[in-house]
């Protein structure tokens, strides 16, 4: 009686006359399965519990008769296709009830080593299976998951097996559906067990290590040779065999480690350096004598154990300051200390003074006892002008066996601070300059400095430019013995050239000299006596410098010496020069001179009277 699907037919004919379109619905084909009203077209099942494992497709042929059904009225038909959908009304149920496996004891974990399979006859999502293992003997060493293409139960190893521990393993399997219509409950329980049995075969394994790792430690500097370590294999199978140990060469790290191939022992090959490594990680391989193809493989670490040959450090460089107005006690820098050897548990450092420094009231160091330690202040201020940098030494030691200390240096400056202790400044120059001052104004006062030097320098150099001008004018000025005074005159009167009294006295000529190319300055004249006895040893003087300056290629052409050393007669005023006068300078009157004009002015002031008149002069 559930319903299923409504026909319905029309009929053009007139439904006014008579029964031409009264239609009456009736099923030609389909029947005992499903029924029709035959007055309104409803199809309805006919059978209860339907079974779409039985049947699933039906097709049941309607006729729709006129004149109410009766001889003599028209009829049409039509097919309708009818399928039942299926519902969860079948638990799942395996074939048999034992399942038999062989794995080999080679089978790696994750692998698959069997399959089995529940029926389910539903269709779609009421056909899905899930396997289960029920906990057991056996149970915990496999796995069991579902094929979702398949619905088959997939058995996965989830351990290793070895037919020399155990041959054979025995476990139940629970097959399920995952979708439980609940109207079908009464049916009994959606799900079977099955019976899975396997038996672990033989095969020629690889030897075992006793241990999945080794761990092993050594001393740096061990000498070489030492054994520091074994590794075991064994051959489990039936027929034992035995093996040997080689290493697994990757890179020049395992060269510093050898293996005995019979005993497995391990040693150091060379010296070892923790600073440099500290932990060596390589494998070894073991292999069977029987079968050499049938190797295995265990990673092996030495650690290198540290031997204190290092002394502590400060960690890091430190860039310490005091102000000038710090106060006794005050903490200005806290340190730390690190070591190259590796520090076992425990180590601690300890920090001091040297002997020298501790007797300078200026910085201690206090040690916390934490590996730290603080510099304090000792005195009450500081001063850059007096001192601008401290070096305080610290003594650092570890607690290592043999105790290894080492000497840091600690840099301090000293800064100027504010009252709050917040440093404003640490430069050199800041020392000197007025509190306040700015950079621009400091500036502007290095500026002037520089303006002032230029000034300084081109004045200097502009005064010795002049002064050279004023001695010579051209190169026509240096001529023989003749100096430019800028006024008329020359000559004879230009006696100032030479000393007359160098060339009575030989001896003093060297010491003397007066340089005839620049213009001399107001010289003083004295009087000279004029020697009363022959001048045979001046000429030879004369002769002997004119010598030495025509063979001197630098030397000036001195030609007027050779005049003043001989005159000639016949000069109309006679001989001015008193060098072969026999009398003395008492005798001669040389008054006249100073009638002659301002030309002769120099002589009659050197060899006339004392005083000169100059209204004497016309």
């Amino acid at each position: 009686g559930a319903y299923v699907l409504q026909v319905k037919a029309t009929d053009a004919d007139d439904p006014t006359y008579g029964n031409s379109a009264r239609v009456v619905y009736s099923i030609l084909q389909g029947q005992p399965y499903f029924s029709i009203d035959p007055k309104t077209g409803v199809i309805r099942t006919a059978l209860p519990n339907m079974d779409r494992e039985v049947k699933e497709q039906y097709q049941v042929l309607i006729q729709a008769k006129d004149m109410g059904g009766q001889l003599g009225g028209l009829a049409g038909t039509t097919t309708v296709n009818i399928t039942l959908t299926d519902v969860n009304d079948n638990p799942p149920r395996f074939p048999k009830s034992i399942f038999h496996l062989k794995v080999p004891e080679t089978s790696h974990v994750g692998s698959a080593i069997g399959r089995i399979r529940a029926v389910d006859p539903d269709f779609g999502k009421n056909a899905e299976i899930e396997y289960n293992i029920v906990p057991g003997d056996g149970g915990n060493l496999f796995d069991i998951t579902t094929d979702e293409y398949t619905q088959e139960g997939v058995i996965k190893l989830k351990k290793p097996l070895d037919f020399e521990t155990k041959k054979a393993y025995t476990f139940k399997v629970e097959a399920s559906n995952l979708h439980l219509d609940h109207r079908f409950h009464s049916v009994g329980p959606f799900k079977d067990t099955a019976t899975v049995k396997i038996n672990v075969l033989d095969m020629d394994e690889p030897p075992v290590f006793s241990k999945p790792m080794y761990t092993m430690e050594v001393y740096e500097d061990t000498p070489v040779g030492t054994i520091i370590g074994a590794v075991t294999a064994q051959d489990l199978d039936a027929g034992s065999s035995s093996v040997r140990y080689f290493m697994d060469w990757k890179n020049d790290v395992d060269s510093y480690f050898t293996i005995d191939a019979t005993e497995g022992t391990i040693a150091t090959n060379e010296l070892l350096d923790r600073e440099s490594t500290a932990q060596y990680n390589f494998s070894i391989i073991a292999s069977k004598v029987s079968n050499p193809l049938l190797t295995s493989k265990v990673n092996v670490i030495i650690n290198v154990l540290d031997v204190n040959e290092f002394p502590p450090e400060i960690s890091v460089p430190y860039e310490t300051s005091v102000c000038e107005n710090a106060k006794p006690g005050q903490v200005i820098q806290t340190i730390t200390a690190a070591d190259k050897d590796l520090s076992p548990a425990g180590q601690r450092f300890s920090f001091k003074l040297s002997s020298e420094a501790s007797n300078k009231p200026n910085f201690t160091v206090h040690d916390y006892r934490n590996n730290t330690a603080g510099i304090e202040t000792r005195r009450n201020g500081y001063s850059r002008r007096q001192q601008e940098l401290y070096f305080l030494p610290i003594v650092i030691e570890d607690s290592s066996y043999p105790v290894q200390s080492s000497t840091n240096t600690l840099t301090i400056r000293v800064c100027r601070c504010d009252s709050d202790g917040t440093i404003q400044s640490c430069n050199v120059e800041a020392i000197f300059l007025p509190v306040g001052l700015s950079t621009g104004a400091l500036i502007a006062i290095l500026l002037c400095i520089v303006i002032l030097l230029v000034i300084v320098v081109l004045y200097v150099a502009l005064r010795r430019q002049k002064k050279k001008d004023t001695l010579m004018t051209s190169k026509e000025d240096i001529r023989d013995n003749v100096i430019h005074y800028d006024d008329e005159g020359g000559g004879e009167e230009d006696t100032q050239a030479f000393d007359i009294g160098a060339l009575r006295n030989p001896k003093v000529i060297e010491d003397n000299k007066i340089r005839r190319d620049i213009k001399p300055d107001t010289l003083r004249f004295t009087r000279h006596r004029p020697p009363a006895e022959d001048n045979t040893d001046i000429r030879d003087f004369i002769n002997q410098r004119l010598q030495e300056n025509d063979v001197d290629p630098s030397a000036p052409p001195y030609d007027s010496l050779a005049t003043y050393a001989y005159e000639g007669n016949g000069s109309v005023a006679e001989s001015l020069s008193s060098i072969d006068s026999l009398t003395t300078e008492a005798d001669q009157d040389y008054d006249y001179l100073s009638d002659w004009g301002p030309r002769f002015k120099i002589l009659a002031d050197m060899f006339g009277e004392e005083s000169y008149n100059p209204d004497k002069v016309t």
